[in-house]
C-alpha cells in the first residue's frame, strides 16, 4: 500500500491554503481528513435538534438563527475536511465569521431594555461580514 501522502483521493489534490495534522485519504478515498470530517457531526446534529426544538417551542428567532449558524459552520467544515479544496475552505471559514456576528447580536439582545432593533450594530456587523468576505 502506498504511503498516505502518495494516495490520490476522489477529490483530487488539495487546493486549500492549509492542511491539518491528519494524513490525507488514510481511511477512505472519498474523505481527505476522515476524523476531522466525522468530528464535525457534533456541529451538525445537535444544532439541528436545537433548531427544531426552538421552532416547536416558539422561542425567539435569534435562538433559531444561532442554531442554524452552528449547523452551517459544521456543514462547511465537513465539506472542507472532506475535500481539502479552496472553495470548501471558504465554506468552512466564512460561516464562522457570520456566526460570530449573529452571536454578537444575540448577546446584545440579551441585555437590551426596550423592544427595539439596534440598526447601528446590525450595520456594523453586516459591513464587517461583507468586508471579510471580499478580502
Amino acid at each position: 500500500m502506498a504511503p498516505a501522502a502518495d494516495r490520490e483521493g476522489y477529490w483530487g489534490p488539495p487546493t486549500s491554503t492549509l492542511e491539518w495534522c491528519e494524513e490525507n485519504y488514510a481511511v477512505s478515498s472519498y474523505i481527505a481528513e476522515f476524523w476531522n470530517t466525522v468530528s464535525n457531526l457534533i456541529f451538525i446534529l445537535p444544532p439541528i435538534y436545537g433548531a427544531i426544538q426552538t421552532y416547536k417551542d416558539g422561542l425567539e428567532k435569534r435562538y433559531l438563527a444561532a442554531y442554524l449558524c452552528l449547523t452551517a459552520v459544521g456543514l462547511g467544515s465537513w465539506c472542507f475536511h472532506m475535500t481539502l479544496k479552496y472553495e470548501m475552505q471558504l465554506l468552512d471559514e466564512l460561516p464562522m465569521i457570520y456566526s460570530c456576528c449573529v452571536f454578537v447580536y444575540c448577546l446584545y439582545e440579551c441585555f437590551k431594555y426596550k423592544n427595539t432593533v439596534n440598526y447601528p450594530l446590525l450595520f456594523l456587523l453586516i459591513t464587517y461580514s461583507f468586508v471579510v468576505s471580499i478580502v
